[in-house]
């Protein structure tokens, strides 16, 4: 079996008016939707477990991605380490993830508010009440759920230790 991964991969990386069609076909056939968000800069372990329980609550699971303009004011100048489309591909490669939408704003209310995910997810650092997006989606009868994260691993954590072995 051959893979077209470049249709595969540009054809799960959507634009948010796309992406609401999308989500209101598949709520229409009785799917549910899982909606999670980040910059995932670094893709490691942390980010693949996070995301494959994510997968596992519903039928349907959209990342919405930071853009890097967004990354750069809430991280800093040195980040994110790899761009947009490179972050979005690698998360659309993944088996489990059927969307992503890269947004440019610091926080994804605009994108849940669109989407309305029958799930919206996040790490359990978070409280549900400081979740953004939270209010739109449980008032549109959704759910929000915390998942645990793997400990000792982040994109930050890596990034320091490789600068730390280069200096």
């Amino acid at each position: 079996m051959r893979i077209d991964l470049e249709k595969t991969l540009t054809g799960k990386i959507s634009d948010v008016h796309a992406l609401k069609q999308q989500v209101q076909q598949w709520q229409a056939e009785g799917k549910k939707v899982v909606f999670t968000n980040g910059v995932f800069d670094l893709l490691h372990i942390g980010h693949i477990t996070y995301l494959a329980k994510a997968a596992e609550l519903g039928d349907k699971l959209i990342i919405g991605l930071n853009a890097d303009s967004s990354v750069k004011r809430i991280k800093g100048e040195g980040r994110p380490v790899n761009d947009q489309s490179s972050r979005a591909a690698l998360l659309a490669a993944l088996f489990f993830v059927d969307a992503v939408v890269v947004f440019e704003e610091d926080t994804p209310l605009n994108l849940i508010s669109t989407v309305l995910p029958d799930y919206l997810v996040k790490g359990a650092d978070y409280a549900v009440e400081n979740i953004v997006g939270a209010k739109e989606v449980i008032a549109n009868g959704g759910e929000v759920k915390t998942i645990n994260f793997v400990e000792g691993y982040s994109s930050t954590s890596i990034i320091n230790k490789i600068r730390s072995q280069t200096t």
